[in-house]
């Protein structure tokens, strides 16, 4: 995810921020982002995001609930060069 409150905290070259599936657990997160990156993460810290609700003229829906992750990589560990720029 890239938004103003991530790209401060990405700053400090450890920490990434995904939006993953809402019933995935901080192990499953954790596997999944040592695999792809294949960097080491240090710990895993997530928070649920509640959806919206929306109106559009009389009618109301609700947007869907979903999970952010918050990723801190091990102390010698880089971001992979495609996340480098974004």
């Amino acid at each position: 995810m890239i938004t103003e409150k991530t790209t401060g905290i990405r700053e400090d070259g450890r920490t990434l921020v995904f939006q993953v599936a809402r019933d995935a657990n901080k192990i499953d997160i954790r596997k999944a982002v040592e695999s792809l990156l294949g960097s080491k993460v240090e710990s895993v810290r997530t928070s649920l995001a509640h959806g919206k609700f929306k109106r559009q003229g009389k009618y109301t829906g609700r947007r869907s609930d979903w999970k952010k992750a918050y990723v801190k990589l091990r102390d010698g560990e880089k971001l992979p060069d495609f996340l480098q720029g974004a």
